[in-house]
């Protein structure tokens, strides 16, 4: 199957009725918030993983703070 550019693919939806682009614009927006909710998942699963192995801490930010030279 051949590519679709950019330019190409703003005419094939230009030319689709008025409800046609509004339902795409509704099913892009909502695909782009799953795809958002997934990569927030994976970053918490990889944060916490790397908690149990020790590679990070867990603290309060006084914590954080008492890190850094004064």
């Amino acid at each position: 199957m051949k590519g679709v550019n950019f330019q190409e693919a703003l005419e094939i939806i230009e030319s689709f009725p008025e409800d046609q682009r509004e339902s795409l614009i509704d099913i892009v927006k909502r695909r782009l918030l799953e795809e958002r909710r997934n990569q927030f998942a994976r970053s918490i699963e990889e944060a916490r993983e790397e908690l149990r192995r020790g590679e990070i801490k867990k603290g309060t930010v006084d914590d954080l703070m008492s890190e850094f030279p004064e």
